[in-house]
């Protein structure tokens, strides 16, 4: 069948992308679902910096590719072997597939599935399929972004790629799940396991990290205090019911920080603005025998230099979170149960929705930080 999806073509085009244009709503011709495959009408896609930074080149993924990782639609078609899945069920796309079968998937950690990492950095599905080509003569193969491709009114997906969801939740918030709220939410549960009374600090404060502090609330911290750069940000954070909010670029802002969570620092902080100097602050406002998490992706090169002495000595842990160390079948509905019982009030998160053929100026405000979640709405 013939698609429409936003393709980049050659990373890193210079801002602004309303002007250079690195997406290109192109017609592709989409296979049908192969055995363990699954196609999906999509009904919504978030702008996530991980998109960003495959546009940006940051993230290098192999080129032609039709972007897009966070995102929620209906099934249309099942492929073979797939008994789980009916057409008219929603799903939301997760970007990390799971084989189910890897050491780390037998250990319970889908999050580092390694056939899955595979397939994502060559662009294929976990079947190790290509199912977008260019039309026309050419028919040459157009690579999916961590599976999904979800800048595209369809998608065929294997069905590790999925999650089940309620038909009551509107698609663009059930988007929402599939990457901010896994990721902030699951860092926050999964990876640090905040526990009720405990102190928080969240800097980066983009829809991963707004959904942190959502995470941290719902958890019980009693001191959640929210640092970031843009005041708009801030003021959604205590709006949120952040306790303390922080000016990244006031000079004490580790000082401010400590001193919200409590004197002594924050039990744990989490990073999520994908800067190695963040992370560093973050790391400086962690008390001692804390745990500082980080779930940002700054450039490959980028290192953290880390006081040894305090490590040893304040007994500290520093963890990377990929997808929230979550098992998303297991914890995707959880969330989904949180938000309809009005503990993780995720709508908050949703800055608008824009029509697909606006996708690069959407890019723009994600880039300049004047957004949380824009999603490109599909209508379905």
């Amino acid at each position: 069948m013939k698609i429409k999806a936003a393709v980049l073509r050659q990373m890193g085009a210079e801002h602004p992308y309303a002007k250079s244009e690195p997406l290109k709503i192109e017609e592709l011709e989409l296979d049908r679902p192969g055995a363990g495959e699954v196609l999906v009408k999509i009904g919504a896609a978030g702008l996530c910096h991980s998109d960003l930074s495959v546009i940006n080149g940051s993230r290098p993924r192999p080129m032609p590719m039709a972007i897009g990782h966070e995102a929620a639609g209906t099934v249309v078609e099942v492929g073979a072997g797939v008994e789980d899945l009916v057409p008219g069920d929603h799903v939301v796309m997760v970007f990390m597939p799971s084989c189910g079968h890897c050491l780390p998937c037998a250990e319970g950690r889908p999050a580092l599935c390694e056939p899955g990492a595979v397939a994502n950095g060559k662009g294929r599905l976990l079947t190790g399929a290509i199912r977008l080509h260019m039309c026309g003569h050419d028919h040459s193969d157009v690579h999916h972004h961590l599976g999904c491709s979800a800048f595209a009114d369809h998608a065929v997906v294997s069905r590790r790629s999925l999650v089940k969801i309620d038909r009551d939740i509107p698609l663009p918030i059930a988007a929402l799940f599939g990457c901010a709220v896994l990721t902030g939410v699951g860092a926050v549960i999964n990876t640090a396991r905040v526990q009720p009374g405990e102190s928080v600090a969240v800097i980066g404060l983009g829809g991963v990290g707004l959904a942190a502090v959502l995470g941290a609330i719902a958890a019980g911290a009693t001191k959640v205090v929210a640092v970031d750069l843009s005041p708009e940000k801030l003021e959604l954070a205590k709006a949120l019911g952040a306790t303390a909010v922080v000016d990244a670029r006031a000079p004490d802002a580790v000082e401010q920080v400590r001193a919200h969570a409590g004197g002594a620092g924050a039990d744990f902080a989490f990073e999520f603005a994908g800067s190695a100097r963040a992370l560093e602050n973050a790391y400086k406002m962690t008390k001692r025998g804390g745990t500082t998490v980080t779930a940002g992706l700054p450039p490959p090169e980028a290192t953290l230099p880390v006081n040894i002495v305090s490590l040893v000595a304040e007994e500290r842990t520093v963890k990377g979170s990929y997808i929230g160390t979550c098992v998303p079948v297991r914890d995707l509905p959880r969330y989904v149960d949180l938000y309809k019982s009005g503990r993780l009030p995720v709508d908050k998160l949703m800055s608008g929705a824009i029509p697909l053929d606006e996708i690069n100026a959407g890019f723009d405000r994600l880039h300049d930080g004047s957004v949380v979640r824009l999603v490109v709405d599909f209508g379905g």
